[in-house]
């Protein structure tokens, strides 16, 4: 096979070719040729069910199926090797069975175009991809789980505005992470079931008049069932776009976990301790220990973005066909793909090596008034209406102010009945910070038993 003109499917028409610039500008196998076991695979569920079909005779499907085998063997091996000077895999691949078998080489691609041929490509490498990316989104959640099962009782400040709000615990916090890795998760199963259908023998955008059977094709390769229309089958890229908003997502979340370690890890907060084989240090100053891969990470979900802005603008202006724009959506998708897989290689790492400062957690629950909304359900209990209570609670929140405290429970009983008489000795039991996390007993609270049930619900999720 030449390297500088290898064939091209189209040729037929035109006599003319653009230049070698020109032709690697339009050519897609830099990117497609991750698309080569997928290739291979649909060619050989299409040869078989032409034979099938008697669009071609036994022995030329059966000499395709047998030669697509052996060019995936020595791809493999690294015996063949894949000519970046093609066009894009389809052709390399075709031509390869061609320079091979002569004309039942050319009889691989009857009933079929390149546009189906993409489109079923794409979907069979999603196939694949998208569990493997749900794996990892539950190998951090397990991760995150095994560290909240040891911190269910574990108190910190939990934060609202970066505010100190309320008592939580560290168990608690990481069973909110979790939570969005759960949506996460199914989002992707959703997507991965809504495009679990098989574009095969849509043809360019009108199907074939040749007895195709795409019923067995698309039983063949796995799917589901067979796209509903042929025209929609090859303009469709709403798997792309909706699977690069999931990495999207997921990116996000990752981000914003990462905020949280990289000011946890900070001396102003002293929470978390990240491995030195998770840090990176100074090229100036010698003390420093910084959360590099997390900031990388919380940086990263950026491009994802970028790659879901892309999709979204290379489609929005497109006639519902085929359009050569739609070479584009590999790249962009693909490079999502593989940042939120290696992201989430990276967090598990990080988490599993980190410690964490469980003392310093609590102390940091002493002062900043988290107890200020358990002294406002104190009098709700007593009968005091919400609007009341909470008026109570915030004088007393501005007459320790005033007397340079950083609590409620330093206040007399005295003191504590000048906003409110209802106020009596247990009251100070009531406004601990572990009494405080401990009183949150309802679904979704912070008490210890409610938090080991959440992690055992997410367990089974």
């Amino acid at each position: 096979m030449s390297h500088t003109k290898p064939p091209v499917l189209w040729a037929g028409r035109l006599a003319g070719r653009p230049d070698a610039e020109a032709f690697a500008f339009q050519a897609s196998i830099n990117v497609d040729k991750q698309l080569v076991f997928d290739d291979i695979e649909g060619s050989r569920a299409h040869a078989a069910m032409l034979g099938k079909q008697g669009v071609l005779d036994a022995e030329t499907a059966d000499a395709l199926n047998a030669e697509l085998l052996n060019i995936a063997a020595e791809i493999k091996s690294g015996k063949l090797v894949i000519d970046e000077a093609a066009e894009d895999i389809h052709s390399f691949i075709e031509g390869i069975l061609t320079a091979r078998l002569g004309d039942a080489g050319r009889s691989v691609h009857a009933g079929r175009s390149r546009n189906d041929q993409v489109a079923l490509d794409i979907r069979l490498y999603l196939k694949r991809r998208i569990p493997k990316i749900n794996d990892g989104i539950n190998t951090v959640a397990n991760t995150l789980l095994d560290i909240a099962e040891q911190h269910t009782e574990s108190i910190m400040p939990g934060y609202t505005h970066l505010q100190r709000a309320q008592c939580v615990t560290l168990g608690f916090h990481l069973c909110a992470w979790v939570c969005a890795l759960r949506r996460d998760q199914q989002r992707f199963t959703d997507a991965l079931a809504r495009f679990d259908e098989c574009p095969l023998g849509a043809g360019a955008l009108a199907g074939s008049s040749l007895p195709l059977d795409r019923e067995a094709t698309s039983a063949a390769l796995g799917f589901s069932r067979p796209t509903l229309n042929a025209m929609d089958s090859i303009a469709d890229r709403d798997f792309a776009l909706e699977l690069a908003s999931d990495c999207a997502i997921v990116q996000t979340h990752l981000s914003r976990f990462c905020e949280d370690i990289a000011l946890w890890s900070s001396e102003e907060f002293k929470f978390i301790d990240l491995a030195e084989a998770w840090s990176t240090g100074s090229s100036i100053m010698p003390q420093k220990k910084n959360p590099d891969f997390a900031e990388l990470i919380r940086g990263k979900s950026g491009r994802a973005t970028g790659n879901m802005v892309t999709l979204f603008t290379i489609l929005k202006g497109l006639p519902y066909a085929y359009n050569k724009d739609l070479q584009e959506d590999k790249e962009a998708l693909f490079d999502s793909l593989d940042t939120v897989e290696m992201c989430l290689r990276m967090f598990r790492g990080m988490m599993a090596s980190a410690r964490f400062n469980t003392e310093r957690m609590a102390a940091a629950t002493a002062g900043g008034f988290l107890e200020a909304t358990d002294a406002a359900e104190y009098l709700v209990r007593k009968g005091v209406p919400f609007r009341k209570a909470h008026e109570a609670a915030a004088l007393l929140v501005r007459d320790c102010v005033e007397a340079g405290q950083n609590s409620i429970p330093r206040r007399s009983l005295a003191e504590l009945k000048k906003r409110s008489p209802l106020f009596e000795e247990d009251v100070y039991a009531v406004l601990s910070p572990s009494a405080g996390a401990s009183a949150r007993r309802l679904l979704g609270g912070t008490a210890p038993e409610e938090v080991r049930r959440q992690i055992e619900r997410l367990r089974k999720s």
